[in-house]
């Protein structure tokens, strides 16, 4: 098979030939044959075709995992990213300042004059900073063009003064952030539209992932990823699998009437391997924005201790009406305020799903959340962006950042994930950023919470132990030992879901 994405699944039996069985603690099987049928692992050993529909992948020695998941993803935004203005690196608002400048100057020259078209921007980190962003200063090399910058953590956008005039917005000095910029993340289809089909985008994306050994993807899209995945589906998109989560506007939509079974619940299929998520709520900021709702102060005045995006009554409430209608949640908190008191909400409410992040945490806090049965969906890339500004405004809390291993070890089940595209959508940076906590060449910080690499593998493979008779069908062929090699140099070699190659760069 060519290494590109395959079309409609045939359902036809698969024998994977001559693998070498992964598991947890590094060993590995000789190498066996592996019989998928009907979606899951049928045999291992010596396996004989069944019917002559039944289709062979060569192995050749290779190793076979269960397949990834990425657990936190903003599909179109992550699709889109790479056409935008990048403006991350910049240490100062000068400089972003500067290549905004030069950018305009170049699309005034291209089109001959001076046009009113969007400029979107991408990826700078205020928090990195030691002057604030100016619309002012903004404005002064804008012309006519509505200038928007998107945060390199997406919780904050830098507007000119007309651009916060086509989103509605009252005049201000700097930044616009949490809630009042949500509203504006989730209209830039409508503010600034792009040339390429956002179907071509996502497609890409998408092909992309499965090349990575993605079988799963939660999308948290702000747009309605429940109402567009189908759409896609329909319209002949290869994906891995979806679950399509969504926005507290979206709740009345998703429960129907609102009386509990009179609609959608999660895991309610909505079209092939698109399934209902979760209800996704953005309770507090985050570090790069310094919007991160904490137990003591770090940032600077009117919110010192962090921003709420929900009151502790509003989770509580939230989450209430989605566990009465069979919705999990899923409750992004980064700070360790914002962790408890979703904490409390959950065990108030006997709610299921998951702390999105978890970035910051009280010691106390991990096994309560043990307890209650909170997943901890965590994106360890995080922790190389966030490494710098951590250490200049949370040093007297920074050995409690991103406590993977002891989130390990006091039994709180970890799901791995990226929230691309604030960090790229790759499972294997992720799992090398949980287990080396640094990059090449730089010591690991707070090396105590290093996962093993088993367990970050595991913990990227959505639940799914290593492969035996009765496993899910999605696996992963790999050309390197993952233990033998840094994680984020493994190289996937087929990806396979329920049986069906949907990628493969195998002879």
């Amino acid at each position: 098979m060519s290494p590109e994405a395959s079309s409609e699944p045939t359902g036809a039996d698969l024998i994977i030939r001559s693998a070498r069985i992964v598991s947890e603690d590094g060993t590995v099987t000789e190498p066996v044959d592996i019989r998928i049928a009907g979606g899951r692992v049928a045999d291992i050993g010596g396996v004989t075709a069944h019917g002559q529909s039944a289709r062979e992948l060569d192995a050749g020695g290779r190793w076979v995992i269960p397949g990834l998941w990425d657990h936190h993803v903003h599909v179109t935004q992550w699709a889109r990213w790479g056409e935008r203005l990048d403006v991350s690196g910049c240490t100062a608002p000068q400089a972003v300042i500067d290549r905004v400048h030069h950018h305009i100057e170049e699309v005034d020259s291209s089109s001959g004059q001076q046009d009113s078209r969007v400029i979107l921007g991408v990826g700078h980190r205020p928090s990195q900073w030691s002057e604030p962003a100016s619309v002012t200063a903004l404005d002064a090399v804008s012309g006519r063009h509505p200038v928007i910058l998107i945060s390199g953590d997406a919780h904050s956008g830098w507007l000119n003064s007309r651009s916060l005039q086509v989103c509605g917005l009252e005049h201000r000095t700097g930044l616009v952030d949490e809630n009042e910029w949500f509203a504006v993340f989730a209209r830039l289809d409508e503010i600034a539209p792009t040339q390429t089909p956002e179907f071509d985008q996502v497609q890409r994306a998408m092909t992309a992932a499965l090349t990575r050994g993605i079988v799963g993807i939660t999308d948290l899209e702000f747009a309605g990823a429940h109402r567009v995945w189908p759409e896609r589906i329909a319209a002949g998109m290869i994906a891995p699998r979806i679950r399509a989560g969504f926005y507290p506007d979206a709740l009345d939509e998703v429960l129907g009437s609102g009386l509990p079974g009179s609609g959608l619940r999660t895991g309610d299929p909505l079209a092939h391997n698109v399934l209902l998520g979760p209800l996704k709520m953005i309770t507090d900021g985050s570090l790069g924005s310094l919007t991160a709702h904490c137990c003591d102060r770090y940032a600077p005045e009117p919110h010192p201790f962090g921003k709420q995006n929900f009151s502790g009554a509003q989770i509580r409430e939230l989450l209430s009406r989605a566990t009465a209608g069979g919705l999990d949640v899923a409750v992004h908190a980064i700070g360790d305020a914002a962790v408890t008191e979703a904490l409390d909400a959950f065990g108030v409410t006997g709610a299921h799903g998951s702390i999105e992040h978890a970035q910051l945490m009280r010691r106390d806090d991990l096994v309560r959340m043990a307890g209650l049965g909170v997943v901890a969906s965590v994106q360890p890339a995080h922790l190389l962006d966030d490494r710098a500004v951590t250490e200049r405004v949370w040093a007297d809390r920074a050995d409690r950042c991103f406590l993977l291993q002891s989130m390990h070890r006091a039994g709180v089940a970890l799901a791995l994930g990226s929230d691309a595209p604030i960090a790229p959508l790759d499972p294997w940076l992720a799992i090398d950023a949980a287990v080396w906590r640094a990059e090449p060449g730089e010591p690991a910080w707070n090396a105590a919470e290093r996962l093993t690499v088993g367990q970050a593998l595991f913990s990227s493979t959505n639940g799914a132990p290593p492969l035996a008779v009765g496993s899910l069908g999605d696996v992963v062929l790999l050309d390197d030992d993952p233990f033998g090699v840094r994680p984020r140099d493994v190289r996937v070699a087929a990806t396979v879901i329920g049986g069906d190659p949907v990628w493969s760069a195998l002879g």
